[in-house]
């Protein structure tokens, strides 16, 4: 490992002695202590950690990102057209050393800035809690500044409902013609989960949410119901923007130990309600009722209609897990970078590494290809291609390979979590370095080595007259 170490020493000293990593920790610094002066938030401790968080984090992300490709790439591409590289393999080290010790020398310079970027945010964090009111700082300790696990109701099995009404329908002979079964299944479906998530006036909806082993850790804490709901007018099926006083009642049906409280709440709004503690049943279950004793529909997403909120940890220890999965990203980065450089000229391997960039943040266009069918033109009234074409064909396979490999990469994101004072788990850190690192990564290595290890490098420029 020594060669490997001092080639990645050597890369670290280089990127110093060109000012890069002073410039870009100037940069970062500046740029992060003056981005919270710039943007005006709400007030509250969720207002100013959310914008903090996510464009302080997002701004070092995309920096790093761009520095990352146009350093790997310029690292051993310059080496090799300025014939630095020969100085380095007429020595006894495997080619294979010196690309992996100059991905190890990035990394290094790329964890030196992520650290201060990183203290920095956290200091302006400190900082800025120190001027809220008591209240608001109450919500940031205990809502914020924490690591929070997350519980929902088990996903609703409706396959014996809607097979019951399949069959009713088909008995009754209600269906016109030759009709396609599992396009009317999947209408009934559709209908019974819909049915599902509303609520009418004079009704209750129950949610069974277990908390599994984590109930055993949460004795004499509180909980926290997190909500978003869609209120549905009851003169019409438009979307109510009104305020409502919502009833809740948590604990066991019936019981003295039941709470129960009545809250303004606005529709289409994502809020949280302070439980207080042991209101989690002997099977470590907790059960929320809501009462609607209004004169409208109220409608609750089976995906985010309703969860409960509760602490696992500190806030610490949960921002150097998010800064960990994000210095993931920028490994997978740095082989890009380097392997394109291992093959090509500075200038085309930089705008390969661009283009793969690129096309990681371009799954929502390939997602909508997918499902539209096809590049060529949409019906509107359907959503589809009318009518596809061998272009279309081709394009929905290559897509659909693309989006394969993107979402083995895809998924990991820390900045949301922590802003939102959810846990980044140690599984997702570790699915992060598998994913991203080892997996993604290790292929961009390997292709690189492969291409370094094969390219000559002793070409002769010129020829003898």
């Amino acid at each position: 490992m020594k060669p490997i170490y001092a080639i990645a020493k050597l890369t670290v000293k280089s990127a110093f002695r060109f000012k890069i990593v002073a410039l870009l920790a100037v940069f970062l610094v500046l740029a992060v202590s003056a981005l919270p002066l710039l943007l005006k938030d709400d007030g509250t401790a969720r207002g100013f950690v959310q914008i903090l968080l996510t464009y302080s984090l997002g701004l070092t992300v995309t920096t790093l990102a761009l520095s990352t490709l146009w350093l790997s790439c310029s690292l051993l591409a310059k080496d090799i057209e300025d014939c630095r590289i020969q100085m380095l393999v007429v020595k006894p080290v495997s080619r294979w050393k010196i690309w992996f010790g100059k991905w190890l020398g990035v990394m290094t310079i790329n964890a030196l800035l992520l650290a201060i970027a990183g203290g920095v945010i956290l200091g302006l964090l400190q900082y800025r809690s120190a001027r809220l009111n008591e209240k608001q700082k109450h919500v940031l300790q205990n809502e914020i500044f924490v690591a929070r696990g997350s519980a929902k109701e088990a996903p609703v099995d409706l396959t014996q409902d809607v097979e019951n009404i399949f069959q009713q329908k088909m008995t009754e002979g209600s269906t016109q013609g030759e009709v396609d079964k599992a396009q009317l299944k999947k209408q009934i479906r559709e209908m019974l989960k819909y049915q599902y998530q509303l609520v009418p006036e004079g009704h209750m909806r129950v949610w069974n949410i277990p908390l599994g082993m984590a109930a055993n850790k949460l004795k004499d804490k509180p909980l926290y119901l997190k909500t978003k709901f869609i209120a549905m007018s009851h003169t019409s099926t438009f979307e109510d923007t009104r305020s409502f006083p919502m009833m809740w009642e948590v604990g066991p049906m019936n019981s003295p130990q039941s709470w129960r409280t009545v809250i303004m709440m606005t529709p289409n709004v994502s809020q949280e309600i302070e439980v207080p503690p042991n209101l989690i049943d002997e099977k470590g279950f907790v059960q929320v009722r809501f009462i609607n004793d209004q004169n409208d529909t109220f409608f609750f997403d089976m995906n985010d209609g309703l969860e409960i909120l509760y602490r696992q940890g500190g806030f610490f220890i949960n921002y150097v897990k998010g800064l960990s999965i994000l210095f993931c990203w920028l490994g997978l980065l740095a082989a890009v970078g380097l392997s394109a450089s291992s093959f090509l000229s500075f200038p085309v391997a930089a705008f390969f590494a661009a283009f793969v960039l690129i096309l990681g943040l371009s799954t929502g266009t390939m997602t909508q290809v997918i499902e539209e069918g096809g590049v060529t033109g949409v019906d509107h009234e359907t959503g589809k291609i009318e009518k596809q074409t061998a272009l279309d064909r081709v394009s929905v396979v290559i897509f659909k390979g693309l989006k394969n490999v993107t979402d083995i990469v895809r998924g990991f994101s820390p900045v949301e979590l922590l802003s939102s004072g959810r846990t980044v788990t140690w599984g997702m850190l570790i699915r992060a370095v598998l994913q991203v690192v080892v997996v993604m990564g290790g292929l961009f290595a390997a292709l690189g080595m492969y291409c370094f290890t094969r390219r000559e490098l002793a070409l002769v420029k010129g020829g003898q007259g």
